[in-house]
């Protein structure tokens, strides 16, 4: 049975998400406060039961996380003329939208602005860049993100990988 891999950094999710609930459940398993004398009442799900499951889910989460590995490194998009894995593209991504709060930052700024009064001065803090052209670098820089974030996940439900989420869904 394969899923895309779209689908499979969903389920990556969930099972991550899974392995958290069942964990919290193991503790509150393991102990229960009764008076002296009491007999603890039995849970009706046991401790090797949840750590069945966590095994179980611990094994899919890894074979899971090596295939999806596997594809971002197997599968790849072109981006402005250059053919890259998705494992570059994800990174480049994460770089571009950096780079743009970067010259957001830059880009925010005034050109010049009033700093302080002393005495018989007025100082003015001057930027010695021009903003604008960083802010507009900044939507530049942004459009490139989302178009190749577009790619990567337009290329995610192309690609398949051979796992069976039947416990899952």
């Amino acid at each position: 049975m394969s899923i895309n891999l779209a689908e499979a950094v969903k389920l990556k999710s969930i099972i991550t998400k899974r392995i958290q609930e069942r964990t919290i459940q193991v503790h509150s398993l393991t102990h229960v406060i009764i008076e002296k004398g009491e007999q603890p009442k039995t849970p009706d799900y046991s401790l090797e039961m949840l750590e069945a499951e966590l095994k179980e889910l611990r094994y899919d989460s890894r074979k899971l996380d090596a295939l999806i590995y596997r594809a971002n490194i197997d599968n790849t998009v072109v981006f402005k003329d250059e053919e890259m894995p998705i494992v570059e593209a994800i990174e480049l991504a994460s770089q571009l939208r950096a780079e743009a709060q970067f010259c957001k930052n830059l880009g925010s700024e005034e050109k010049e602005a009033f700093y302080h009064n002393s005495g018989d001065a007025m100082l003015y803090r001057v930027a010695l860049y021009d903003p604008m052209t960083y802010r507009n670098r900044a939507n530049e820089l942004e459009k490139e993100a989302h178009r190749l974030s577009n790619l990567i996940n337009a290329k995610n439900y192309q690609v398949e990988i051979d796992f069976d989420d039947s416990n899952y869904f």
